[in-house]
């Protein structure tokens, strides 16, 4: 069932697994749930469910406040951008192997790339994607927005259109659940990249 948030439609990838109440969108990943392409094996996980909608044309940004119960390794509320599955991107507040919130990045041309950005007190941070031109800027904030830092500047190289919203993981565990408040989709240019304005 389609949801509307914040005026726009989002498609799930699978039925009865988000749900949207007073504007708090919360989506459940099963066992063993993950999108991952292995770099050295090319083995790929592309499970998790996801919740997507087309952006607006030219620049925009989609931004949330991401809460995750974290309970197993790699448990993740995550802000996706997809273009089919050997083009991807997603930005993620993820639970790392040192029991700790972590935000983290991943980008997919084929196979999949992975790189840590910093650990987050507590089990809430900010998140947005903005695309820019032809490229795309991942940025954290930990403090609801007011500042935010740069984690990865990217292209996807997919001549494929584009779709955004959001996803759930547990790659190692049993469930995890996710809830995704604040939402905004617009059209926007990010001024600038550095200091994420």
């Amino acid at each position: 069932m389609d949801l509307t948030i914040a005026g726009l439609t989002f498609s799930p990838s699978e039925p009865d697994v988000w749900t949207l109440d007073d504007g708090v969108l919360t989506g459940v990943a099963g066992p063993r749930t993950d999108l991952f392409v292995d770099p050295t094996s090319g083995s790929a996980s592309l499970n998790a469910p996801r919740l997507q909608t087309v952006p607006p044309s030219g620049d925009f940004q989609l931004r949330a406040q991401v809460d995750v119960e974290f309970a197993a390794t790699y448990d993740a509320g995550v802000l996706l951008l997809w273009a089919g599955e050997h083009a991807w991107a997603k930005l993620c507040f993820e639970y790392s192997p040192q029991a700790s919130g972590m935000v983290v990045s991943v980008v997919t041309r084929g196979r999949s790339d992975d790189a840590n950005g910093y650990t987050v007190d507590g089990s809430s941070v900010a998140l947005r994607v903005s695309r820019i031109g032809g490229a795309y800027a991942f940025h954290a904030s930990i403090d609801d927005g007011l500042t935010w830092d740069l984690v990865r500047h990217f292209s996807l190289d997919s001549g494929a259109d584009v779709t955004v919203g959001f996803e759930v993981q547990s790659p190692t565990g049993d469930a995890c659940r996710a809830r995704f408040r604040h939402i905004a989709l617009q059209s926007a240019t990010l001024a600038d990249l550095r200091d994420g304005s």
